[in-house]
């Protein structure tokens, strides 16, 4: 297998702080994400940002990629873990399910991280040891939910030391809450389940509401304008009022997460400014800012 470079996938240097990556996954997201994007390969190149994303948001994985990294290891070459990767304490007790945005990784992702959660080959991280454990202990590791599965209530396809297991979620769970697979765990235990929600490349989650930043053209706010704006349900139309300014935040009520209360979805504006691309839309900028009182 290969090596990959998850810096030069999101487009960073290996120096980007953790705003930094997170801006740099959220543009690309958006612009390869297989319900937006009709360009050819944008399904695979939207798997590689979510696995890069996912390798360098988590500090500890982060820090097992940047060790490797110093070895000199370089994309595109032929890799092996080496024999000794796995023992510096990087233990990550995660499970992805097979079916949402985290699923579908590569081999080099599996084989750096996966084994240091139990896989075969290096040490197994304490969450799945087979020893200094008493049998029918409970094993406790964490799930990444997408957002989606959390919304409708799903059932994930897991990977657990080379097996697959197929796991409910019900609906609405939320972040810290435990999901119990009976006698799934070392020695005939209980596997207990910590959820998580996975990155999203559109949404972010404030309690049971759902974030999102709309970008809007200047006289779409200036004007107004009705606008169909993504959600976990499905896509809706959202009324833009006249003379909005940027930050400004307009609720679709009951459209975040399930629960009692139930969220809704809180949409920012971003206000964007297309380029001009020749000289009528660069005459267009001019006149408006003579419109406005400005000499350009």
């Amino acid at each position: 297998m290969e090596f990959k470079d998850y810096y030069a996938t999101l487009g960073v240097e290996p120096s980007a702080g953790e705003a930094e990556i997170k801006t740099a996954y959220r543009r690309l997201a958006r612009k390869y994400h297989p319900d937006v994007s009709k360009e050819a390969g944008a399904e695979d190149k939207f798997k590689a940002i979510n696995e890069a994303y996912e390798a360098l948001r988590d500090p500890e994985k982060r820090a097992a990629y940047d060790q490797l990294r110093a070895q000199g290891y370089r994309p595109g070459e032929e890799f092996n873990v080496p024999p000794n990767y796995g023992g510096g304490g990087f233990n990550f007790e995660e499970v992805f399910g097979g079916g949402g945005p985290n699923g579908g990784f590569s081999d080099f992702f599996e084989s750096l991280f996966a084994r240091q959660r139990g896989g075969q080959g290096a040490g197994p991280g304490p969450g799945f040891s087979s020893h200094g454990h008493a049998p029918n202990r409970d094993t406790r590791a964490k799930l990444s939910v997408p957002l989606e599965a959390a919304y409708n209530g799903d059932s994930l396809r897991i990977t657990v030391n080379g097996k697959q297991l197929d796991v409910r979620v019900p609906k609405g769970i939320r972040p810290g809450q435990v999901i119990r697979l009976a006698g799934q765990g070392n020695h005939g235990g209980n596997l207990l389940l910590e959820v998580e929600y996975a990155a999203h490349p559109q949404f972010e989650v404030d309690g049971r509401n759902i974030l999102y930043t709309l970008p809007v053209t200047p006289w779409q706010a200036a004007l107004g304008t009705s606008i169909s704006v993504p959600t976990l349900g499905g896509a809706v139309e959202l009324k833009i009022p006249a003379d909005s300014d940027a930050g400004r935040k307009l609720r679709l009520r009951g459209r975040g997460l399930p629960g009692s209360p139930e969220g809704d979805q809180i949409v920012e504006l971003e206000i964007v400014a297309p380029a001009a691309t020749d000289e009528a839309q660069k005459k267009a900028y001019r006149n408006l800012a003579k419109a406005f009182g400005e000499t350009i």
